[in-house]
């Protein structure tokens, strides 16, 4: 008996020794490449295909859905966008809509995050997660542990989005509204996982003057916009008052976000006045609406196909910049703006270093900024080029579907349905390369110039 212990105690370290080993196998189902930016590429395709089979299923639809719109849908769940080209509610069962927000969450916290999270529970190894796709996956500040970005990511996601559930389950309880607690449920991990998705046809346009449903989603959107960096900051300052909260959540995503966020709703709020005449609605619609761009969330409690040019104008922009790095959102990120912006501020001053609130960007990192910013733009441009070719609609709902679909946001004009066959395909893959986007033409640039750069000795606390 003691013998047959010993052989099982045996096998369970082989066991955990081969999890430890190959843990990006098993995390995208045998595939390993030793470029990391190749196992995300191909991780997410892989967990695409495999949502794909599952809404495919006839169990998960209440009624026949084409493979094509299913496509659509689940990588539209898996990028965390929110753009929908049938309707969630009445189409899916709630098997499928379980489906559905089991990718979202997949998606907004990320494969590799959440299976490396379990894997290290199982191994308590961190060394390989550190050393190679993780890092790829999260561009933090060198004084931040990537270990504990990975743990604080999980445990407060799980716990942000329950308190979110319980409140809007509360608040959708007052309001009579149907199947109350699995609503809530899915609002919650939607809002913050930056999704957008809804089980209602109008999003969230019953709840455009509701003061609690619009602060509750605001609240959970913007805390997973933020990004996990500014959460582990203020947790760490929570626990330790002597914490030194790092430059990238102090000196940029606090003053890029709020710049960007005040500077929009403003606009919103002067520039439209024909949605509502009543004061106090029309600002509760600029906020939300301007935070749903910024925050990439995608929610939408107005018909955006209504509102004037200059303010669909100003949510592209506030969807182009986007959310902040490591967090749940899209678009370029609040970092990466400031990073050209101050590149473009130096070089136009004939500075010879390139600084952010008088302390130095290391080169590597602008460098990372700039290719992103560069590289985001050409797509855009080409993606709108291929859809004019391919559609016979307004080229500014075509300018706002694209930018809304690499920015990972889900607003739409209410297009999204009426595209073709082809333009469904360009906003699948824009859907993609926006969840991928930052990792293939970011990362790749900065995981070559850490490699080579002079500046790495210097001190980097800085994140783009």
């Amino acid at each position: 008996m003691k013998s047959s212990g010993n052989d099982i105690l045996l096998l369970l370290k082989k066991l955990r020794q081969s999890v430890k080993n190959s843990y990006i196998k098993i995390l995208s189902f045998g595939f390993h490449s030793e470029l990391p930016q190749r196992n995300l590429v191909y991780g997410y395709a892989i967990y695409i295909l495999i949502g794909l089979m599952l809404l495919c299923l006839p169990f998960s639809q209440k009624q026949a859905v084409s493979i094509l719109d299913n496509l659509f849908i689940i990588t539209s769940a898996v990028s965390t966008t929110g753009l929908v080209s049938v309707d969630i509610g009445s189409t899916y069962s709630v098997l499928g809509q379980i489906i559905i927000l089991f990718f979202i969450q997949i998606g907004g916290i990320g494969y590799m995050t959440f299976g490396s999270y379990l894997l290290y529970n199982m191994t308590h190894h961190f060394n390989r997660i550190k050393e190679k796709t993780l890092n790829t996956t999260f561009s933090v500040p060198m004084s931040l542990d990537i270990s504990e970005i990975v743990k604080n990511v999980v445990r407060f996601t799980f716990f942000i989005e329950a308190a979110g559930a319980l409140l809007l389950f509360i608040i959708f309880k007052i309001l009579h509204i149907d199947n109350a607690l699995w609503s809530a449920i899915f609002h919650s991990v939607s809002s913050f996982c930056t999704a957008g998705f809804g089980l209602y046809s109008d999003s969230l346009m019953k709840f455009d003057t509701n003061i609690w449903v619009n602060i509750v989603i605001a609240a959970l959107s913007y805390a997973g916009a933020m990004g996990f960096i500014f959460i582990t900051d203020i947790w760490n300052k929570i626990r330790r008052p002597s914490y030194h909260i790092t430059f990238t959540s102090k000196n940029i995503i606090v003053i890029t976000t709020s710049i960007t966020i005040i500077g929009s709703i403003v606009l919103f709020f002067q520039l439209d006045k024909t949605l509502y005449s009543n004061v106090g609605d029309r600002a509760m619609i600029s906020i939300f609406q301007t935070m749903s761009a910024m925050t990439t969330v995608g929610f939408n409690t107005i018909d955006l196909g209504q509102a004037t040019l200059i303010c669909q104008f100003v949510l592209i922009m506030a969807m182009f910049i986007g959310a902040s790095p490591s967090g749940t959102g899209g678009g370029v990120k609040s970092t990466t703006i400031s990073a050209v912006f101050a590149f473009l501020s130096s070089k136009l001053s004939d500075k010879r270093d390139i600084t952010i609130c008088h302390k130095r960007l290391p080169t590597f990192r602008v460098d990372s900024a700039l290719t992103t910013f560069i590289s985001y733009q050409i797509i855009l441009f080409f993606s709108v080029c291929l859809l004019l070719l391919t559609e016979s609609l307004p080229l500014d709902s075509l300018i706002f579907e694209a930018t809304s679909a690499l920015g990972t946001v889900g607003l739409s004009t209410g297009i999204t349905s009426s595209l073709s066959s082809m333009g469904k395909i360009i906003i699948i893959l824009l859907m993609y390369i926006g969840r991928l986007g930052v990792f293939v033409f970011g990362s790749f640039m900065l995981t070559r110039m850490k490699n080579t750069s002079k500046d790495i000795s210097l001190q980097d606390d800085l994140a783009v």
